[in-house]
């Protein structure tokens, strides 16, 4: 079952993307790896921050991987890239 969610897009994949949100269909259960590998589609150029970006379902931070991410329409995905600063 698809359903929509809110992506938002921090610093650098913000950069990458052009935009800072979106609202995107995808399935309503999928491991955190897909979820990805579906903005990075969506996104080529996302690929650049692949190994270091972390996600957040609702405001819980989800690594890249095989954990299985269950969302609910009007979720809030954000795509949060390595920070740099000083």
């Amino acid at each position: 079952m698809n359903t929509e969610v809110t992506v938002l897009y921090f610093a650098k994949s913000a950069e990458l993307t052009g935009v800072k949100s979106e609202i995107i269909r995808v399935n309503s259960e999928l491991t955190s790896l897909q979820l990805w590998q579906e903005l990075e589609h969506k996104h080529p150029k996302l690929s650049a921050v692949r190994e270091q970006v972390v996600l957040a379902v609702r405001r819980e931070y989800v690594s890249v991987g095989e954990q299985v991410v269950r969302l609910r329409h009007g979720d809030e995905v954000a795509v949060i890239p390595p920070l740099s600063g000083g």
